[in-house]
């Protein structure tokens, strides 16, 4: 499962992006906020993925600049008729900390103002999410501010794992095959040499 992804804004859609990460195109769908607050194409950035499987869309990538978004989509999904395009629509006009802010005062109309959310299903979601984690800290610490990726550090070996994860490769299987390459080349190695003999090792 892909947890994390950095790379390069390659495309930008209506409701997806293409992030290369050394080489591999990962779609993954995203909110209106998200999308617009993403770097220009050409840009890196880190994307926190949450991994959705469906028996007929298969594997299915959703991204958040931050890890409190995703924990509040997560947390979203848990309440019966809200699927993930539900989800992002709350998220697209209440940020993790104003989600957790109006679930307090029992403001459904501000969650209702999510597109394809009526009256039912907004008090339903105010009610299921009291007492629940929306945000990692306090809502009375909430404060307006701009959002931006947020500075991971990846190690090569994680980044070439991620690769071969989004040619298809099960992760034990990948990380087992980069940790012979890792073995085979040494700690100093690029990303995509170790992918190389990665795939050499699969191949064997």
């Amino acid at each position: 499962m892909i947890g994390r992804l950095r790379g390069i804004v390659a495309e930008v859609g209506e409701e997806e992006a293409l992030i290369d990460v050394m080489g591999v195109g990962y779609v993954v769908r995203c909110g209106a906020r998200t999308l617009s607050r993403l770097p220009e194409v050409g840009g890196e950035t880190v994307v926190h993925v949450e991994t959705i499987w469906g028996e007929q869309t298969g594997q299915v990538l959703y991204g958040f600049l931050s890890r409190d978004e995703r924990r509040a989509f997560v947390t979203l999904r848990t309440i019966q008729g809200v699927g993930p395009k539900a989800a992002l629509a709350v998220l697209d006009v209440l940020a993790p900390a104003e989600l957790a802010a109006a679930v307090a005062r029992d403001d459904k109309a501000a969650v209702a103002r999510a597109v394809g959310v009526g009256p039912k299903l907004a008090q339903r979601i105010v009610l299921e999410l009291k007492g629940k984690p929306i945000t990692e800290g306090p809502v009375a610490a909430f404060q307006p501010q701009a959002y931006a990726p947020e500075p991971v550090k990846v190690s090569v070996s994680g980044e070439a794992v991620a690769a071969l994860m989004g040619l298809g490769v099960a992760e034990p299987n990948a990380r087992r095959v980069v940790e012979q390459a890792v073995g085979r080349l040494g700690d100093d190695a690029a990303v995509p040499a170790l992918i190389k003999a990665a795939l050499q090792e699969l191949g064997r």
